[in-house]
């Protein structure tokens, strides 16, 4: 079988391997598509501080099963799948307290451990998750960003009937928009200073989408949700910028929620959080209810993936993929990867 490898930043192989051997508690499956994401191409460019070389990615996937290894119970070959690519210790007190995303020994498929950019890709059980026959391929490519968002609104609580504002309208932040509509948001707005992603925050039902590249964010937040404002803010775009005019635009008293990563050593104006008693929440990642809500929510037309799907490339075209997105920065949502080439979805 075939498997990428990222050598070292922006070099990409393809290594001929054996299929694996399937052994006990452990599922083969045969990929079928693999979505990039913002964390992959800090590894392209070799600025993932965690990721370290030859690395094989591929972490958004979904896949058929091949075979089923002893002792695995609840799958049948043939079944459409996607995997959860948390790699946990089970041991320490977030494992133990059912916060496993928390994990203080987290690896991550793709990124610390291998990833599932192969052909075919032996996993434990526990991190396979089934996915409706109805769903296509390139959406169970999608359900783990989903899940990601899922997460994100999670930890802002109830926010039935809340005012909420999404900073950044790239995949994630779209995705936490229809989320939080999703989950009751009587009023979304969505903020970028690209208008191709805002007209696709608007496809996909936000109330509002402004572009602040010459707009003031807290009166973008007054025309939209007057006085009151926002009852929660989610950063989904994790820049300096952003995170001030969070903090500085913010109702007193209010919420913020970053869901984006930082790359550098964020600069916040503290002052104002604390003189204004914001609560700064944070995500990370998800756990298994969040990718099994991530699946509801898409097969019960609550959110749309398919608008958010630019461009498919052949797994040979991997390098390509990544240059494309380089090159079209400012029209590229989701990229998928088809690892199998027969065009099933």
């Amino acid at each position: 079988m075939l498997q990428q490898v990222m050598t070292s930043p922006g070099c990409i192989e393809f290594r001929e391997t054996e299929i694996p051997e399937v052994t006990e508690g452990k599922i083969l499956l045969k990929v079928k598509k693999i979505g990039v994401c913002g964390s992959d191409i800090h590894v392209y460019h070799g600025k993932h501080p965690f990721t370290k070389y030859p690395v094989t990615q591929g972490h958004e996937v979904s896949a058929r099963i091949e075979a089923i290894g002893p002792g695995v119970s609840g799958f049948q070959a043939g079944q459409k799948v996607t995997v959860e690519p948390q790699v946990v210790c089970g041991t320490c007190w977030p494992c133990r307290h059912g916060k496993y995303n928390l994990c203080e020994s987290l690896k991550v498929m793709g990124f610390q451990t291998t990833g599932l950019a192969s052909e075919y890709f032996l996993v434990d059980a526990s991190k396979v998750t089934p996915l409706p026959e109805s769903m296509s391929f390139s959406e169970g490519a999608m359900i783990e960003p989903l899940a990601v968002t899922v997460h994100a609104v999670h930890r802002a609580g109830d926010i039935q009937g809340q005012n909420v504002a999404v900073i950044g309208a790239g995949p994630i932040g779209i995705l936490t928009a229809q989320s939080a509509k999703a989950m009751g948001a009587a009023s979304v707005l969505v903020t970028d200073i690209s208008d191709y992603r805002l007209s696709i925050a608007r496809e996909c039902g936000a109330d509002y989408a402004v572009n602040t590249r010459n707009a003031d964010y807290n009166d973008v937040l007054l025309s939209c949700f007057g006085p009151d404002k926002a009852d929660v803010i989610f950063d989904c775009a994790g820049n300096n910028i952003t995170i001030n005019q969070a903090i500085r635009s913010a109702r007193k008293g209010s919420m913020i929620v970053l869901v984006a990563v930082f790359a550098d050593m964020a600069q916040a104006d503290l002052a104002v959080l604390n003189d204004h008693e914001l609560d700064l929440n944070t995500s990370m990642m998800y756990r298994h209810e969040d990718y099994l809500e991530a699946i509801q929510l898409v097969e019960t037309q609550k959110v749309r993936l398919a608008p958010l799907m630019t461009r498919h490339f052949a797994f040979k075209d991997y390098l390509k993929a990544y240059q494309y997105i380089d090159e079209n920065r400012e029209q590229c949502m989701k990229i998928l990867i088809d690892v199998d080439d027969s065009r099933e979805d």
